[in-house]
């Protein structure tokens, strides 16, 4: 389908040359055509420039300097263009009809936010037995919520909000909290959307010490259901009130 809404796939990175142009790949070979691909460097200082300079359009890129992986996808949102946002990590990989299976569901249920679908992990061909058997890895297919499954509108993402900047592996997480917060209407197909390549440069081998941020975010998600529950119990008592003064027999 070339004649679709735009869709604007974000792709950010961050020393990943081994794996960009896969990943780049995986979203030119798609089945929807009305795509543009907006990469954003995230300060690397390997290759990854030069990698992601040798394709043409519809593939942008632009450079900035390090602030990590919240502040690169904010930087791609705003220079997308499309009607649709999708966003897809370095290192992973896009099953090639994920957009047409996701744009005819938006078709089919105009009042759904978010599609997203499921995602099938991999070993990377050159990580070795010792080191797979202490990834985190899930064998079989698994749904999302994951960054690189989901797509949405634009004004979706809008109401919800960027990525959180102050966070190094959570920030989609807290997103997606967000989201549901604000009452998203969300559609999980069952189609296999993404693939995820675990290697030794996974996040999850990287920064371990940043899984506290998990917890920070169940924890502020937590607060502001608090804070609206009390807010809501306020604004209750106070029309209460207010019906109680102005009833025939209040005095």
């Amino acid at each position: 389908m070339i004649n679709g809404p735009l869709v604007s796939v974000i792709i950010t990175v961050y020393n990943c040359e081994r794996y960009l142009a896969e990943a780049i790949e995986s979203v030119l070979a798609q089945t929807y055509r009305a795509i543009e691909v907006v990469v954003v460097d995230d300060g690397s200082t390997d290759e990854s420039g030069h990698v992601a300079k040798r394709f043409s359009l519809p593939v942008r890129y632009t450079f900035q300097a390090n602030g990590g992986t919240g502040a690169a996808r904010n930087r791609g949102v705003e220079l997308a263009q499309g009607e649709f946002l999708a966003f897809l990590d370095q290192d992973d990989l896009w099953s090639k009809d994920k957009l047409t299976n996701q744009m005819a569901a938006f078709h089919h249920t105009p009042e759904v936010d978010i599609v997203s679908g499921n995602i099938e992990q991999f070993y990377s061909p050159e990580l070795a037995q010792g080191k797979k058997d202490g990834a985190h890895y899930y064998p079989k297919t698994m749904p999302g919520p994951h960054v690189g499954a989901m797509l949405i509108t634009r004004d979706a993402f809008l109401r919800v909000g960027p990525f959180g900047t102050n966070l190094q592996i959570a920030a989609f997480i807290d997103w997606y909290a967000r989201s549901k917060e604000l009452g998203l209407n969300s559609l999980m197909l069952p189609d296999i959307v993404m693939r995820r390549r675990i290697h030794l440069n996974n996040q999850s081998f990287l920064k371990r010490a940043h899984r506290l941020e998990y917890i920070r975010v169940l924890k502020a998600s937590l607060d502001r259901e608090r804070d609206k529950c009390a807010l809501s119990q306020t604004n209750t008592s106070r029309i209460s009130s207010r019906i109680f003064l102005k009833s025939p027999g209040a005095r």
